[in-house]
C-alpha cells in the first residue's frame, strides 16, 4: 500500500470546492448522455437490432455496479485523483499510474469523438460547409469556457445538461403517446419482431452491441473525479449517484424502446441519429431540426464534461510527480490551464483522422478511446476489492456500502474482461486492443523509467509537500 491518503489528497490542494450536488449530477449526465445515445445507439442497433435493449441493460448493470463501488470509495476519500488515487493507495503506485494515464487517454480521445459527431450533425443544416470548420469553431468555444474557474464550467454544464434532459423527457412523452395512445398500426412492440426479428444477428450480435453500450455509459464515473471540487463531497456524491442511475436507465433503455417501437430497424440504419429519424417518421414539421439542435447541445455538453475531467486527471498526475510539473500549476482563478491545453490534443487527433477518412472517422476514434475506458472500469472493480480488504482489516466503518459485495465487484470485473476480449472479434473495434495493449505496456515502461530517475524517499517527500508549494504557483491567463 502507498503512502497515506492524506498525502495524496494534500498534493492536489488548490482546486476550489464550488460544485453543488445538482451540478455533480449534471456533469455525470453531461458526459454519459451525448454521442453514445444520440449517434452510438444507431451503431449498436446495426449489431443487435431490437435486442439492443438487452445490450444496454447488460451495460447498465455493469455501470450500476461500478457506480456503487465508486460511491463507496469516493464517500470515504473525495479527491480529484479519484479512482487513480484509490488504485495508487490500495493496490500499488504502478496501478494508480496506469489507471490515471489509461483514463486520461480515453477521455482525451472521447472528446474527439464528440466533436466529430457535431461536425456530422451540422450537415443537416449546412450540407455545403466542411465539417472540420464546425469542429474547430465549437472546440474553440468550449476550450475558452474551461479556461475560467470551475464555477463557470459547472453553470454551463448544468445549463447544457438541463436542455437535453428536458428534451429527452419531452421526446419520451411524445413517443409514448404515439405508441400507446394513437392506435396507429405502424407503431408498437410488433416492430421488435418485424423484419429480422428480435435477434437479427443472433446472440453474438446482441453481445457485440454491449461494447457500444459501455461507450455510451462512459463518463458516469466523472462524479468521482468532480467530487474533488464539490462543496460537501459525501452528501453530494451519494445523492448524485442515486439520481444518475435512475436517469441513465430512463434515458437509455426507455428511449431506445420507444424509438424501436416507432421506426423500423431498416429506417433507423438508413438515417443519421435515430432521434432525428423518428421525428422524420412522425412527420412533425421542423421537429428533425429541433432534435438535431438538442443532439448538438448534448454532444457539446459531453465534450465540455470530458475536457474538464481529462484536465483534472492530468493535473492529478502532475501533482503526483508523474507528469511534467507545468501541468500541475493553476492560474489565478484556480483552473489548471496548462493541463487543459494539453488535453485539447484529442481534438487535433480527431481532426487529422477525419481529414484522412471522414467515413469511418467516428468509429475509429471510438475504437481508440474504448481501451482506456474498459481497462479503467476493470481496474476500478479490482481496486474496490482491495479497498474492502484493507478497510475490513483496519476495522473502518463505511457510511456507504455497495450492495451484493463481493459478488458485484467480481462479476463487474469479469464482464469487463469479457467485453474487452470481444473487441477482437468485431471489425470496427479491432483497433481497441491492437492500440490499447501496446499503449498500456508503454505506460508501464514510462512508470519504471520515472521511478529510476527519482528515488522513492525523495518522491514521497515531494508528494507530501506538493499540496502547499505547487498550489501557490500561478499562471496568468
Amino acid at each position: 500500500m502507498s503512502h497515506s491518503f492524506d498525502q495524496i489528497k494534500n498534493r492536489e490542494h488548490g482546486l476550489k470546492r464550488e460544485l453543488s450536488s445538482p451540478q455533480l449530477t449534471m456533469i455525470a449526465l453531461g458526459g454519459a448522455i451525448g454521442t453514445g445515445l444520440f449517434l452510438g445507439s444507431k451503431f449498436a442497433i446495426s449489431f443487435a437490432g431490437p435486442s439492443v435493449l438487452l445490450s444496454y441493460a447488460i451495460g447498465g448493470l455493469i455501470a450500476v455496479m461500478l457506480m456503487g463501488a465508486l460511491a463507496e470509495m469516493t464517500v470515504a476519500h473525495s479527491t480529484t485523483g479519484s479512482f487513480g488515487a484509490f488504485a495508487e493507495h490500495y493496490i500499488s503506485p504502478l496501478a494508480g499510474f496506469l489507471v490515471k494515464y489509461l483514463y486520461w487517454s480515453c477521455i482525451v480521445l472521447a472528446v474527439g469523438t464528440e466533436v466529430l459527431a457535431i461536425g456530422d450533425y451540422m450537415k443537416l443544416w449546412f450540407p455545403g460547409v466542411p465539417p472540420l470548420l464546425w469542429v474547430l469553431l465549437f472546440s474553440g468555444v468550449l476550450i475558452a469556457v474551461n479556461m475560467f474557474n470551475v464555477k463557470a464550467f459547472g453553470a454551463l454544464e448544468y445549463a447544457f445538461s438541463s436542455v437535453k434532459v428536458f428534451a429527452i423527457l419531452a421526446f419520451i412523452l411524445l413517443a409514448a403517446s404515439l405508441v400507446f395512445g394513437s392506435r396507429n398500426p405502424n407503431y408498437g412492440v410488433q416492430n421488435y419482431t418485424a423484419g429480422g426479428g428480435l435477434f437479427p444477428n443472433g446472440i453474438s450480435g446482441m453481445w457485440f452491441a454491449v461494447i457500444v453500450a459501455i461507450f455510451s455509459y462512459l463518463s458516469v464515473e466523472m462524479i468521482a473525479v468532480a467530487a474533488g471540487e464539490a462543496k460537501d463531497p459525501a452528501t453530494a456524491v451519494k445523492k448524485a449517484f442515486k439520481v444518475t442511475l435512475f436517469r441513465l436507465f430512463l434515458f437509455y433503455i426507455l428511449t431506445l424502446a420507444l424509438i424501436l417501437a416507432i421506426a423500423p430497424v431498416g429506417q433507423i440504419l438508413a438515417g443519421d441519429s435515430p432521434f432525428v429519424t423518428v421525428m422524420q417518421v412522425i412527420g412533425i414539421p421542423f421537429a428533425d431540426s429541433l432534435i438535431n439542435a438538442v443532439v448538438i447541445i448534448a454532444a457539446l455538453s459531453a465534450m465540455n464534461s470530458q475536457l474538464y475531467i481529462s484536465t483534472r486527471m492530468m493535473f492529478s498526475l502532475s501533482r503526483a510527480g508523474q507528469a511534467p510539473a507545468v501541468f500541475g500549476r493553476l492560474n489565478r482563478n484556480g483552473a489548471p490551464l496548462n493541463a487543459l491545453i494539453l488535453c485539447t490534443g484529442g481534438i487535433a487527433v480527431a481532426a487529422c483522422v477525419y481529414a484522412l477518412n471522414p467515413e469511418s472517422g467516428f468509429t475509429f476514434m471510438m475504437a481508440l478511446s474504448m481501451f482506456g475506458a474498459m481497462a479503467t472500469w476493470f481496474l476500478i472493480f479490482v481496486t474496490h476489492l482491495a479497498f474492502r480488504r484493507v478497510t475490513k482489516r483496519q476495522g473502518e466503518a463505511l457510511s456507504y456500502r455497495l450492495p451484493f459485495y463481493p459478488a458485484a465487484s467480481w462479476i463487474g470485473a469479469g464482464l469487463m474482461v469479457a467485453v474487452m476480449v470481444t473487441t477482437l472479434f468485431v471489425d470496427a473495434f479491432r483497433m481497441t486492443l491492437v492500440f490499447g495493449l501496446p499503449f498500456a505496456l508503454g505506460i508501464a515502461v514510462l512508470y519504471f523509467a520515472l521511478k529510476r530517475r527519482r528515488p522513492s524517499t525523495a518522491e514521497n517527500a515531494n508528494y507530501a509537500g506538493a499540496g502547499e508549494n505547487v498550489a501557490l504557483e500561478e499562471t496568468p491567463i
